[in-house]
């Protein structure tokens, strides 16, 4: 993989970015086609995507957040949702140090409900911060890539991260995808009684379904969508790179 970004100090004084681009993920099971760092991956690939076509600063991941659904399946691991918290608070304090204001959240992990919280904060009194992508937008995103699930019933492990990952990063993707699909469309308490009371193997989705050119699609949307986020933060130059 070459997920993480590789600018140098002078790179970044030369670019002179307003804004910067935080993947968040998580690392948790994600069945077993697809790698506990499934989500940290996908967010990665989007800042890849997004530092590509914008004048932006992507930064390294925040890898393990808050996946306590899936917290009784070996190998995921969790931090509290006031951690993580507080490490995004932190590294935007630590971005308005360095001149970088503005900060968009590119969250991979569907479990990470405190991000919303974050940024209402940091918007008290002026577009500091925006969560991206929007479920407007993922939804969007299927619809441009034609797949054939929706975000409930195709949660996790399913069509759209396996198709993702198909694409950007295919040697994450184990064989057996093809027959993993699983239907869990009532689930009430997933909250309380976490992923084990609706999935015995890890997957609720669809990845029968997955291929590289609906991940490509996918991306494709998702990159030209996240334009929107520049102007929320009232960056309205110039959005992309020569």
């Amino acid at each position: 993989m070459n997920l993480l970004p590789t600018l140098t100090t002078t790179d970044v004084q030369q670019q002179a970015p307003q804004v910067a681009v935080l993947p968040v993920g998580s690392y948790e099971q994600h069945g077993s086609h697809l790698p506990l760092v499934t989500d940290t991956a996908i967010a990665c690939i989007l800042v890849r995507e997004i530092a590509a076509a914008y004048p932006v600063l992507p930064l390294p991941p925040v890898t393990i957040a808050c996946s306590h659904e899936h917290g009784t399946w070996p190998g995921t691991v969790s931090i509290s949702a006031r951690t993580l918290h507080a490490v995004i608070t932190d590294i935007a304090q630590s971005l308005e140090a360095s001149g970088i204001r503005k900060l968009v959240v590119v969250n991979g992990h569907g479990g990470n409900y405190v991000l919303s919280n974050v940024v209402q904060e940091a918007n008290l009194t002026e577009p500091r911060m925006t969560l991206f992508p929007t479920a407007a937008e993922w939804t969007r995103a299927r619809e441009h890539a034609g797949l054939a699930t929706n975000s409930h019933d195709d949660m996790h492990a399913g069509e759209i991260e396996t198709s993702i990952l198909l694409h950007a990063e295919p040697d994450l993707v184990r064989p057996g995808y093809e027959t993993a699909d699983h239907a869990a469309p009532e689930r009430p308490f997933l909250l309380t009684h976490g992923m084990r009371a609706y999935t015995d193997t890890g997957v609720i989705g669809f990845p029968s379904h997955a291929t590289s050119a609906k991940g490509k699609a996918v991306l494709t949307s998702l990159t030209h969508d996240f334009e929107t986020h520049l102007h929320a933060l009232n960056e309205t130059g110039p959005t992309t790179n020569a």
